[in-house]
């Protein structure tokens, strides 16, 4: 089930940006336009995950931008299922053409806490709790087009590291810690489709 569920996102995301390439000569362009400087925006994937999330870019040149998105998901479900976290992924982009325009490659860290366990479509969680923080970088890649003067969308993909400091426990509600450690990550870091707003 979780396979099918990454190879849907992937597909989706990236049936999005060849569409997107195959009709890039009509977007029309803001060749070096001061404007826009500032947007907020979501991720619509997670949106889906049942996470809030709200970023903000900030145009820095006419090819580098800030984009800082922030991840919050508080929420318990039913048979103390839980997916919180609070994360931050802080990114600096390079525009190949001009910032908020087309082809896009960017360097990012990020940092969460996290409390997550009994979702049994995930191998490892369905049956333990894990809690602690995370933090490491990575790369990625996107592409932006625009939808009117003041929408926009944008998909993104990344890899990178996480070293992982972890409590494990029990699954159910005030389960028995089991033991603790620390790990390391290789892999996916970052996936979006985002709409995008402008501010100015």
């Amino acid at each position: 089930m979780r396979h099918i569920r990454i190879q849907f996102i992937f597909i989706l995301v990236f049936t999005l940006v060849s569409g997107v390439l195959r009709s890039q000569e009509a977007i029309p362009y803001r060749l070096y336009d001061p404007i826009p400087r500032l947007a907020v925006k979501s991720n619509l994937l997670y949106d889906v995950s049942l996470g809030l999330n709200l970023g903000v870019e900030l145009k820095l040149s006419k090819r580098l931008t800030l984009d800082v998105p922030v991840m919050y998901n508080p929420f318990t479900f039913k048979d103390n299922t839980k997916w919180k976290n609070l994360t931050v992924q802080p990114e600096v982009r390079y525009w190949l053409c001009e910032s908020f325009v087309g082809h896009f490659f960017g360097v990012h860290g990020h940092y969460s806490n996290f409390n997550v366990g009994n979702i049994g479509f995930i191998s490892g969680l369905k049956d333990h709790r894990y809690r602690g923080w995370l933090a490491g970088g990575g790369v990625s890649w996107g592409y932006h087009w625009l939808l009117s003067p003041r929408w926009s969308m944008e998909a993104t993909i990344g890899f990178g590291y996480a070293y992982i400091d972890y409590e494990k426990f029990e699954a159910p509600k005030c389960g028995l810690k089991l033991n603790e450690g620390t790990t390391h990550y290789v892999g996916p870091t970052k996936i979006g489709l985002s709409l995008i707003y402008f501010l100015k």
